[in-house]
């Protein structure tokens, strides 16, 4: 839905020869959105950008000075500079807000600076030149009377988005990703043979194919490993028609420096291949000019359908609406960083705002002992939207010869069902409670089927969850997935199954850094 009220007001009177600026405001029920408009005959350059946001001296927010560092909470007069966005913040006990960037394509990336007692100001990362008349991205004010409130309804970022470019989107296919970083035939074909039989749809070949992902010199043209990752063989071809007849899609992943030099050449040349997409890896962010290269990159990727992760810094800001073929990004404190489930919390309410995260979850590594517990990882896919759900970051199919229950091996645990069933596009979504201090809970039904996470902080916690979201006159089979140290298996994870209806209210304890994951499958 795209419900709102518009005005656009000039600001003061233009001397002759000068430009005309304009403010363009939309006002939404859930939250207020602005941009800058500017007519005349150019060229023209933006070299600071003097919006500011007042609060109330109380306001409490949570803030990061990088896309992938920790969010802490601070008083707003005490945030710092050069903060992420979405910023969200407490203004009172039921009201939350969140300030942000949305439709950020072509333009010099927006962060946030404390200034004063309490406002923040807008910083840019350098200028930005137009020849002609142009528009600022939107800057924009969601609110809500709770921090749950506040996740539901981020539609309004996606509706600042201009519609698809993307005439046919048929091939655009959303799916579970497992990484495969051996580089050998033997090694892939494993993968793709696993990925296959587990219900996932795409295994992604990380760096080290093409050379030395740094290395200038370095051609992703051709299969040419890296020593220092694989010492092979590797025959890309053959692995990916053998992906192809079990209906795995390949994923490469190309470094921004043979990207940026080579990405005219390797777009057709990896359609001819029948690669899925491209993970771009560590892209330049920030200046007009690499926010530039990387959406007009992602927009020729369309046109060889090829579908698109980004590496590291860079924050979404809507624009998949406008290039489906965006899938994820990270920009995310992922497993990668060994995040704890009370970092999770936050970026949940934080990073979350914002759109698809790339969290490159795992499930056997021994890390996920130290972040929290295995339901919690299992409740992170729910919680966590991606339309590529990379479920096992640095996990491995056991080589031959291998002990198969060693760490950091996939195994075939009871609760593996829950990843195969997993949806990663959902046709509703309800959060039911959370805050970014504490816990999240979250709810999304796809084709009827209802999938809970939960996941909880540095607090024992009681969660009661009412069902009453169930469709009226049902029953359901409730499996739920929850951590149970005398369960005698490696991940000891619990799987309890009754009947339920609407009226029902789920109940459980969760330990310190616990989770919880549910599946509702309506009866015949």
């Amino acid at each position: 839905r795209d419900q709102f009220n518009e005005a656009t007001l000039t600001l003061g009177e233009a001397a002759a020869g000068q430009p005309v600026v304009r403010l363009q405001v939309r006002a939404y029920d859930t939250g207020v959105a602005f941009r800058y408009l500017v007519d005349g005959a150019g060229p023209f350059t933006v070299t600071s950008e003097k919006t500011s946001f007042p609060l109330p001296v109380e306001t409490q927010v949570w803030v990061s000075d990088r896309a992938q560092g920790k969010a802490r909470k601070a008083a707003v007069n005490q945030a710092g500079k050069d903060l992420e966005r979405p910023l969200t913040a407490e203004l009172a006990p039921d009201l939350f807000a969140a300030l942000g960037e949305a439709g950020q394509r072509d333009h010099a990336r927006m962060k946030f600076t404390a200034a004063g007692a309490s406002t923040l100001a807008v910083r840019l990362a350098g200028p930005s030149k137009f020849p002609a008349a142009f528009a600022t991205p939107w800057r924009y004010v969601r609110t809500a009377a709770s921090s749950a409130e506040l996740a539901q309804g981020n539609g309004l970022l996606l509706n600042l988005n201009e519609p698809s470019e993307v005439a046919d989107t048929s091939w655009i296919k959303p799916g579970k990703v497992l990484r495969e970083t051996t580089l050998t035939t033997t090694g892939a074909l494993a993968c793709v043979d696993w990925i296959a039989a587990h219900g996932l749809q795409y295994v992604l070949f990380d760096a080290g194919w093409y050379g030395e992902e740094h290395d200038p010199k370095s051609d992703a043209r051709v299969v040419n490993l890296d020593p220092k990752r694989s010492k092979g063989p590797f025959d890309l071809p053959a692995v990916i028609a053998h992906a192809k007849s079990k209906g795995v899609g390949v994923i490469l992943y190309v470094n921004h420096v043979a990207l940026e030099k080579q990405l005219d050449d390797l777009l057709p040349l990896f359609e001819k291949w029948g690669v899925a997409g491209i993970k771009f890896g560590f892209v330049n962010v920030g200046p007009q000019q690499w926010t530039a290269w990387q959406h007009d990159a992602i927009a020729k990727c369309a046109k060889h359908r090829l579908m698109v992760d980004v590496h590291d810094e860079y924050r979404m800001t809507g624009v998949e609406r406008t290039l489906p073929n965006f899938m994820t990004s990270e920009g995310i404190r992922g497993d990668e960083e060994s995040a704890s489930n009370e970092e999770v919390v936050r970026t949940i309410f934080t990073r979350g705002l914002a759109g698809p995260g790339d969290q490159t979850n795992c499930y056997f590594n021994p890390r996920v002992n130290t972040m929290g517990s295995h339901a919690s990882q299992l409740a992170k896919t729910v919680l966590i939207y991606s339309p590529w759900q990379f479920l096992f970051w640095y996990d491995r199919v056991a080589p031959a010869g291998a002990n198969p229950t060693a760490p950091g091996f996939l195994q075939d645990v009871p609760e593996m069902t829950f990843f195969s069933r997993l949806p990663t596009i959902w046709d509703d979504t309800r959060w039911l409670e959370g805050h970014p201090d504490t816990h999240a809970v979250v709810a999304r039904k796809k084709d009827g089927v209802w999938f809970i996470g939960a996941i909880n902080g540095a607090a024992e916690r009681e969660l009661r969850l009412p069902l009453d979201f169930l469709e009226p006159g049902k029953s359901y089979t409730l499996e739920v997935f929850s951590d149970d140290p005398a369960v005698k298996t490696p991940t000891r994870v619990r799987i309890d199954t009754s009947t339920v209806d609407r009226s029902a209210i789920l109940t459980r304890k969760l330990a310190v850094r616990n989770g919880l994951a549910a599946i509702l499958t309506p009866n015949p």
